[in-house]
């Protein structure tokens, strides 16, 4: 996910990114406990994208005080 389309979406588009992300992510290491991740390098990307949503969650958060 790239930057420019995060900052893009409003706050609540935002949250409901990373709630989803999120989900996914525990999915993922749902799978990799068990042994059955086909695809580890995905949950690296998921951490990373959650990461990018919150920082520009941050921001915005501090640009209207």
């Amino acid at each position: 996910m790239k930057t420019s389309e995060i900052r893009k979406m409003n706050k609540d588009e935002i949250n409901s990114k990373i709630v989803e992300l999120k989900k996914e992510l525990f999915d993922l290491r749902m799978k990799q406990a068990v042994g059955n991740l086909d695809k580890p390098h995905k949950i690296n990307a998921l951490r990373k994208d959650v990461a990018r949503l919150k920082t520009i969650l941050a921001e915005k958060d501090g640009s209207e005080e």
